[in-house]
């Protein structure tokens, strides 16, 4: 990879650090947020979900702006965003101003989950496209590590603990906004408003090795300069049939359960006897376990193929969850067991799903509409997290855990047959070809 390339995927990927450090930061502030405040089960409900609701707007709302003023520029306001965030809840003065906080992050967290992965999708060679794509996820997955780490790390720092884990945030925040002026916008974006050279220089610059004017012309014979007037376009044909595979994908990506162990994976551990401390640092655990299966995923997946792996995933998910669910049911394992479960899930999670949905979700729609659509299912993952994420502490006070975790497991099942079903293979095909097929009669 050239250094030009690398360093357009590596500053749209701290978009992804973030999202995973504001998702994951959270986690550890729980049981001193509760006391702090003195929150109900509701309450504690409402002050993950508050974030995941701004997640909803964030992703929703990105792609008409993404589609007039650029990626990048949206990527700017997304930093910025962020680092209001972290400032705003690491000094609330109020639970009311800590809401308003967490929900103006996730507006952050939502359009960084549609934008950072689009950018590079729109910057990347058809060949590396999967793997540098996947770099976003990687990026998801060191914010969380470094979230969990740093929870852990200053869990001593006194009764004011919490307000350092969210004051953290603002450190990678301020350096993606300094970052962002060194890279230059969406070459495919550029030429969809005309700017021909600018986009060449750009897609040279990227891949020296690749035929541009080649690169260029299939561009604009894919693109209507004209922007698509709203979005209830995205659901008339022909492109209501990949809009319906991208909620699902979204949908069946919460299904699974993996944002409950995210947010919830000390207080889940702590049901199962562990203390606060040990169960933070369990949380490390589960973050170096996501690392290493995403590095595993990002080396196969223009290998095996973005399918593949989903199905992979799908059913070593299904037994870990099921084990999990039935240690919760019939006490049968200890806590380690139960950690062990866990850590297995994790693993098939990131090696299949973690990488793979923003890849699909980036690559999946056409030039003209990427943005609107990737927002869209962006927007339903979004959605069925900030309910997963706001029912959990409630259902599991009147259910236990067990439950909840066997629905995830059929869930999973579920997701396995309609993977298999209705998804097409998308590696080594470029945006444009990808397009010519996804519209087609073929595609199914």
């Amino acid at each position: 990879m050239n250094s030009k390339l690398f360093r357009y995927t590596f500053v749209a990927a701290l978009g992804g650090m973030l999202f995973g450090f504001d998702t994951a930061v959270i986690s550890g502030t729980i049981p001193f947020i509760t006391k702090y405040f003195q929150l109900s089960e509701v309450l504690v409900g409402w002050t993950v979900s508050s974030a995941l609701i701004g997640c909803i707007f964030g992703s929703i709302f990105v792609g008409k702006p993404a589609d007039k003023w650029g990626r990048k520029k949206m990527l700017f306001v997304t930093a910025l965003l962020f680092l209001f965030s972290a400032l705003g809840t690491g000094f609330a003065p109020s639970f009311s101003f800590f809401i308003v906080a967490r929900f103006i992050g996730g507006i952050a967290i939502g359009g960084a989950s549609v934008l950072s992965p689009m950018y590079i999708t729109e910057i990347a060679p058809s060949e590396k496209r999967g793997r540098l794509v996947a770099t976003a996820q990687l990026a998801i997955v060191l914010g969380i590590l470094l979230a969990f780490f740093s929870n852990y790390v200053l869990i001593g720092t006194g009764e004011n603990n919490w307000r350092y884990m969210l004051l953290a945030g603002s450190i990678p925040a301020t350096l993606f906004f300094a970052l962002l002026f060194t890279v230059g916008d969406s070459p495919r974006w550029l030429i969809k408003i005309n700017k021909i050279d600018r986009a060449k220089k750009i897609i040279a610059d990227v891949n020296p090795k690749g035929d541009t004017d080649k690169t260029i012309n299939e561009i604009i014979k894919t693109i209507n300069n004209e922007t698509t007037p709203n979005l209830s376009v995205m659901f008339r044909k022909p492109y209501l049939k990949l809009v319906l595979i991208g909620i699902a994908v979204g949908m069946f990506n919460q299904f699974t359960g993996i944002n409950v162990i995210m947010y919830y994976a000390p207080t889940i551990l702590k049901y199962a006897g562990f203390s606060d401390d040990s169960a933070l640092m369990q949380t490390v655990l589960v973050g170096v376990t996501n690392l290493v299966f995403t590095v595993l995923a990002m080396s196969v997946i223009d290998k095996i193929g973005r399918k593949m792996l989903l199905l992979i995933g799908a059913v070593g998910m299904f037994v870990f969850s099921g084990l999990f669910s039935i240690t919760f049911f019939m006490h049968a394992f200890g806590g380690y067991m139960l950690l062990i479960f866990m850590v297995g899930f994790i693993a098939f999670f990131a090696s299949s799903q973690g990488v793979v949905i923003w890849v699909l979700l980036s690559e999946m729609f056409p030039n003209n509409v990427r943005a609107r659509g990737s927002s869209i299912g962006t927007f339903s993952h979004w959605c069925f997290n900030a309910a997963i994420a706001f029912l959990f502490p409630v259902a599991a006070k009147a259910f236990g855990v067990g439950p909840i975790f066997a629905f995830y497991s059929i869930a999973t099942l579920v997701s396995f047959f309609f993977f298999k079903k209705y998804l097409v293979e998308t590696k080594g095909k470029s945006l444009e070809e990808l397009e010519q097929y996804m519209l087609s009669d073929k595609s199914k």
